[in-house]
C-alpha cells in the first residue's frame, strides 16, 4: 500500500512539473493551454482527492488507533482539506477562463502557483514524515490489514495505468510527447 501511493506522488509529480512551467509560461506573458491545465487539475479532483487521499486518511486512522497519535492524522486531514479548497478554486478560475469570462492573469497565476506549493508542500510532508513512521509502525500483518480497509477505494489510476481508460487521452498523449 505504501509503495502504491509512493507510485502516485511519483506520478503527482509528473504533473506539477508540468503545471510549474505553465506557471512560469503564464507569469511571463506567454500563452499556455487551459485546457491541459484544466485536464490536470481534473485528474487530481478525480483521482488523488477521491481514492490516494481516502486511502492515505484510511492508513492515517489505523496508525492513530495503534498508537493513539493523532498529531499526524490533524495535519494530514488539515492539508487534504487545504488542497482541496486550492483546486476547487483554480478549477472555478479555469472554467471561467474556458467559459470565455474575463479573469485577471494574475488570478490564475496566483491560484496556479498556490496549487502547485500546497501539492508539493504536502507531498514532501507525506514523504519526509508521515509514510516513514507508518513504515516504522505498521507491521506487514497491520498492512494486509489495512489493504482489506481500502479495498473498496482502490481505483486504477485513470491516466498513468495500462487501461483502455480514454478519460484523459489528450493529457497522456502530452505527458508521452513531453518526456
Amino acid at each position: 500500500m505504501l509503495a502504491r501511493l509512493m507510485h502516485d506522488h511519483k506520478h503527482i509529480g509528473i504533473l506539477l512539473k508540468i503545471l510549474k512551467t505553465k506557471h512560469i509560461k503564464l507569469a511571463a506573458g506567454e500563452g499556455i493551454n487551459y485546457n491541459l491545465v484544466r485536464d490536470i487539475v481534473e485528474y487530481m479532483q478525480s483521482y488523488a482527492e477521491h481514492s490516494h487521499h481516502p486511502l492515505e486518511e484510511v492508513i492515517s486512522e489505523f496508525y492513530w488507533n495503534k498508537l493513539g497519535r493523532a498529531h499526524i492524522n490533524e495535519t494530514l486531514t488539515s492539508e487534504h482539506k487545504k488542497l482541496v479548497d486550492a483546486s476547487a478554486s483554480l478549477m472555478a478560475t479555469l472554467n471561467l477562463i474556458l467559459s470565455d469570462v474575463v479573469v485577471s492573469k494574475e488570478q490564475l497565476v496566483n491560484d496556479l502557483e498556490n496549487y502547485v506549493d500546497i501539492q508539493q508542500s504536502h507531498m514532501d510532508f507525506e514523504e519526509s514524515t508521515v509514510f516513514p513512521k507508518w513504515q516504522n509502525v505498521i507491521t506487514e500483518t497491520d498492512w494486509q490489514t489495512v489493504v482489506q480497509m481500502c479495498d473498496a477505494r482502490l481505483i486504477d489510476d485513470p491516466l498513468f495505468s495500462e487501461s483502455d481508460n480514454v478519460l484523459f487521452e489528450e493529457l497522456k498523449e502530452y505527458i508521452e510527447s513531453d518526456e
